[in-house]
């Protein structure tokens, strides 16, 4: 380990933590540029385990709300509800990452093209369902039915291709369900939660016995500039879709996968 491993491993948390709730792919980001660069960590864990540093952000940005939601949970049949809304959202990503972990980490993970095309695809998806002029069913995030929670919980499977957008398939999917633009972005929050904690948890258990000390300071780096940084875009994101949408990020999910496309050609 040297400085400049460090140096990466801050810059890739930072850009995990600007990236990881917007729908533009933190993972197909951070695999991109690793790719340009000549980074790759151990068993490809360093990309996943610093989503922890994510995962904080949203719990220190919404501590008081998870605090109430814990504290009513045994005999507030609205807190009930929701928090079952959001498990049972987890539940098809949880069953599908578990079997197909091997398969995404040493194929998708390692097909740089697949991630431009799914950047790209998305980003259309997501100029398309941005510009629809439809009016919400749903305006706040205890308001979305079981049913509906569990079809955003099979489309955020999606996400498995890398470039495809956790937060961008759970947000187009809650748009497309009938959500507004501020309850999708937060409905993406709060089921980043078990999402990300289990593939953290997951992923970890699975490389336990490859990754080193070496490994441990360069993800401790990356952890701490990932939680920095999604604090500062959990706590304006709402605001920003509420009033101007996702317009921007899927302009910006094109020029990044296309000229992503175009690297690749020309440097391979």
């Amino acid at each position: 380990m040297d400085d400049q491993s460090l140096l990466i491993a801050a810059l890739l948390g930072i850009i995990e933590g600007m990236t990881e709730f917007i729908p533009v792919s933190s993972t197909g980001h951070l695999l991109l540029v690793g790719h340009f660069i000549g980074f790759e960590s151990t068993g490809r864990s360093f990309e996943v385990l610093i989503q922890l540093g994510a995962i904080l952000a949203i719990v220190s940005v919404y501590f008081a709300r998870l605090w109430h939601l814990l504290v009513t949970l045994p005999n507030n049949r609205e807190t009930q509800y929701f928090v079952g809304g959001v498990l049972l959202a987890f539940l098809p990503a949880a069953i599908i990452g578990a079997f197909a972990h091997d398969f995404i980490k040493t194929v998708l993970f390692e097909t740089p093209i697949v991630i431009c095309i799914s950047l790209i695809i998305g980003g259309f998806i997501l100029l398309w369902v941005d510009r629809r002029t439809v009016e919400p069913k749903y305006t706040h995030v205890a308001e979305f039915p079981l049913s509906v929670c569990l079809r955003i919980g099979l489309i955020q499977c999606l996400a498995m291709i890398p470039g495809t957008s956790r937060s961008g398939s759970t947000i187009v999917g809650a748009l497309l369900m009938g959500a507004d633009k501020r309850s999708a972005a937060e409905f993406s929050f709060f089921l980043a939660m078990p999402t990300m904690a289990g593939a953290f948890t997951y992923d970890l258990f699975k490389n336990r016995d490859i990754l080193s000390t070496d490994d441990f300071w360069i993800i401790t780096v990356g952890f701490v500039t990932a939680f920095i940084s999604a604090v500062f875009v959990v706590r304006y994101l709402l605001d920003y879709v509420a009033k101007r949408g996702y317009g921007l990020f899927g302009w910006w999910r094109l020029i990044v996968g296309s000229v992503g496309l175009v690297a690749l050609l020309v440097f391979g």
